[in-house]
């Protein structure tokens, strides 16, 4: 569990159900506490443990209102406060925005059982913190529509609240945020306003850039993802629960939530009602998606995707003096590239990062492919961040070097000053009979053929799954790699560590004008077990290196999906292709091989292109064309 409590068998019992749909809307959970090391420059270390001691309250109390915003959109709250508080005592306070319902109304007899909240409040309540969680603008039972997601209303809505907080009696003046996915971008945004109160901020699993993060991973359309997510949002602005949710957990879920909890108060489901009325008027995110190519193509509206993009704000967050601590794991769909961007954008000396073997949300911890419940206490060290700058306790958090990492297969926690840590630049070139080779190919011609194979995709368990709740469960790719492009190094002959950000670099005829291009990293075993390390993806028409400014650092080959630098393939011509693979950190063991796998679809995740049908490849790798993959290679001395 996320965390422990006293009670009942049948109390647990309901609480074990919460945390599991929890998981479905993408809020994290996390299990145990782990032991860590002094940080060096690149030690094996991970964040200092931390006691937050037992809590000084024995529960908690909860009461709901509409607080009414400068426009006169009424805005639902939920208010918990230590039981006990004695009058006079100020407090910090948590402040949790949320798109998703911030609580439940639950059906007879499950509404007998008392109530259980999704993330850990009771955890930050007993301990001395109030707890504000909030129906974000047009959705649960606030008023209002959603334009678009993190709205400049929507923003303007978490300065107002707080400035609510610090009116009432109990406030000492400072407030903190988090969340995960959607309610960690709302965290961000809260530090757009730059309002003083606000001094620490933890963005978990969340996005930086809207276009490469989340909708068109390397230019190529995300589409399961957007369209089961406008689904969902669609369901939820109709006060249902979504369907994925039914799916994953059975007909018994419809039965058991009721939709948003009202506010409380005798008008409570009349307000309710009317307030989802104005939800119908939200926008169509795969509609919207749709109509997208290229970075700077507006909607009907005539908005682009960088207007709710945290990056566009940065100089505003950076200025704000907010402490903020980035959050995301290997698996979290593309989000740790969006935790790395945003850790090296911002500036502040008080700013960390960690990168953990974990899914969306951070409930799994993988080992590989597979998961596990995570041995990673996310509770604790939230409360050791906002302990330390809310409450100015003594946590150890300004012991901690300001970015962690965990190697994967080693089982082992890092630290570093910065990201990437240090690594030497390897070439692995593709080579003759599917070998992948350190020596740089001498032949005038050499080539290999491919027919993309658009029955090719990476199952119902993957990263991209992650984000819309599903646990990561890799299976062996030896079958799936039949339908690919491979290339196999040799057996290692020591263990070799992959940390950073592995960048592809091929050249390619196509028979089609443009085409998705992905390039996974795999680990093959002595016994052609394979497993899936990473991957990166770049549509063909969005080749072109830019030498412009980037929006942000990049430690990878900048592109900058804008139409004006869009290049359609020329079919039968060769075409060069420079692309990143998404960030890991990897032990492959002595005795295993190394594993590049070509693929021109990914059809359980990412728009089919050409849609007319797969193109062909020629795949060249001779001296003036040598295709490789460059990996970061740390140094295990």
């Amino acid at each position: 569990m996320m965390w422990t409590r006293r009670g009942s068998s049948r109390g647990k019992r309901w609480q074990t159900l919460l945390v599991v749909l929890a998981l479905a809307f993408s809020i994290p959970v996390a299990l145990g506490v782990a032991t860590g090391r002094e940080a060096t420059d690149r030690t094996v270390a991970e964040p200092a443990p931390y006691d937050a001691g037992d809590p000084v309250y024995g529960g908690m109390e909860r009461t709901s209102r509409y607080l009414t915003m400068r426009d006169g959109v009424k805005i639902a709250i939920d208010l918990y406060l230590p039981k006990g508080l004695p009058e006079g005592e100020k407090i910090p306070a948590i402040l949790w925005q949320t798109r998703y319902w911030r609580a439940w109304k639950i059906r007879w007899p499950f509404s007998l059982f008392p109530e259980r909240t999704m993330e850990p409040v009771s955890e930050f309540v007993t301990r001395g913190y109030a707890w504000v969680s909030v129906d974000a603008r047009g959705s649960g039972a606030s008023f209002g529509h959603r334009p678009y997601p993190w709205s400049p209303d929507e923003t303007r809505d978490g300065a107002e609240i707080v400035d609510w907080i610090l009116e009432q009696p109990w406030s000492h003046g400072k407030v903190g945020s988090y969340g995960t996915s959607y309610m960690g971008t709302t965290a961000e945004f809260l530090v757009v306003n730059q309002h003083p109160a606000v001094k620490a901020v933890a963005p978990r699993f969340s996005l930086f850039d809207g276009y490469a993060d989340i909708a068109f991973p390397g230019g190529a359309p995300l589409s399961w993802f957007t369209e089961n997510w406008g689904i969902a949002n669609r369901t939820l602005d109709r006060n249902e629960l979504p369907p994925h949710i039914s799916k994953i957990f059975g007909w018994w879920i419809d039965y058991m939530v009721a939709g948003v909890r009202p506010v409380d108060g005798d008008q409570g489901e009349e307000l309710l009602e009317a307030a989802v009325a104005e939800h119908s008027a939200n926008w169509d995110v795969h509609g919207t998606a749709q109509q997208v190519t290229f970075r700077d193509d507006k909607n009907q509206d005539g908005r682009t995707l960088e207007i709710f993009s945290p990056h566009r704000y940065a100089d505003r967050v950076d200025a704000s003096g907010t402490a903020i601590y980035g959050w995301s794991g290997w698996f979290d769909g593309a989000y740790q590239h969006a935790a790395i961007k945003r850790h090296n954008r911002l500036t502040g000396k008080a700013n960390k990062l960690i990168l953990g073997p974990w899914n969306h949300g951070g409930r799994q911890q993988l080992r590989g492919g597979k998961g596990a419940p995570t041995e990673f206490d996310h509770v604790a060290e939230l409360l050791k961040f906002f302990d330390h700058y809310l409450k100015g306790s003594a946590t150890s958090l300004e012991d901690d070097a300001p970015v962690h990492y965990y190697t994967m297969v080693e089982g082992a926690w890092k630290a570093a000053p910065s990201w990437p840590p240090p690594a030497e630049a390897v070439r692995y070139h593709l080579a003759e009979d599917g070998a992948l080779s350190t020596e740089r190919p001498k032949a005038r011609d050499a080539s290999d053929r491919y027919l993309v194979d658009y029955t090719h995709g990476t199952g119902g368990a993957s990263r991209w799954n992650s984000l819309m709740g599903w646990p990561v469960d890799y299976p062996d790719r030896a079958q799936a790699d039949e339908k690919l492009l491979v290339y196999d190094s040799p057996a290692l002959e020591r263990d070799l560590e992959v940390t950073g950000h592995p960048v592809a670099t091929l050249y390619v005829k196509s028979t089609a004008a443009d085409g998705v291009f992905i390039a996974y990293l795999e680990d093959v075993d002595e016994k052609g077990g394979v497993t899936y390390v990473t991957e990166g993806i770049l549509r063909g028409v969005h080749r072109k290196l830019s030498h412009q400014t980037p929006p942000y650092p990049m430690v990878v080959p900048y592109h900058s999906f804008e139409r004006a630098d869009g290049r359609p393939l020329a079919p039968g011509e060769v075409a060069e292709l420079v692309f990143d693979l998404l960030p890991t950190s990897h032990l492959f063991e002595r005795g295993h091989s190394i594993r590049i796998a070509l693929a021109g679809a990914d059809r359980d995740h990412f728009a089919l292109i050409p849609s007319e049908g797969p193109p062909t490849w020629t795949v060249l790798r001779d001296a003036a064309h040598p295709s490789h993959v460059t990996l970061p290679i740390a140094s295990r001395e």
